[in-house]
C-alpha cells in the first residue's frame, strides 16, 4: 500500500518540445535542469513548460539522462556515508609514525 501512496505524491511536470510533443516528467527529474528548476520555482508550470529551442528527440534524451541521475542519488548518498564512516573508524596514526 505504501507504494501506491508514494506514486500519488510524485508531482508531474509537462515539458513541451519545439515540435509540439509533450512529456510528462516527475518534478524531481525536471529539477535536474537549472533552466526548468527556475521556471518551477517561479511557478510557471500551469500550462506546461515550453522549451522552444529543444526538439523532442533531444528532450527525450535529456529526460532519460536526468532520470538516471535522480535514481542514482540515494545510492551515491549511501556510498559516501559508508566511506565517511569507514574513514572515521580508521584510527589515526600515532604522531611518532609521522
Amino acid at each position: 500500500m505504501a507504494a501506491s501512496g508514494d506514486a500519488g505524491e510524485k508531482k508531474m511536470i509537462t515539458l513541451k518540445s519545439s515540435n509540439g510533443e509533450e512529456f510528462e516528467v516527475e518534478e524531481a527529474v525536471s529539477m535536474e535542469s537549472h533552466t526548468i528548476r527556475h521556471m518551477i520555482e517561479d511557478d510557471c508550470t500551469d500550462d506546461g513548460i515550453p522549451l522552444p529551442n529543444v526538439n523532442s528527440k533531444i528532450l527525450s534524451k535529456v529526460n532519460e539522462y536526468s532520470n538516471k541521475h535522480v535514481e542514482a542519488k540515494p545510492a551515491d548518498i549511501g556510498a559516501s556515508s559508508d566511506t565517511a564512516s569507514a574513514a572515521a573508524a580508521t584510527p589515526a596514526a600515532p604522531a611518532e609514525d609521522l
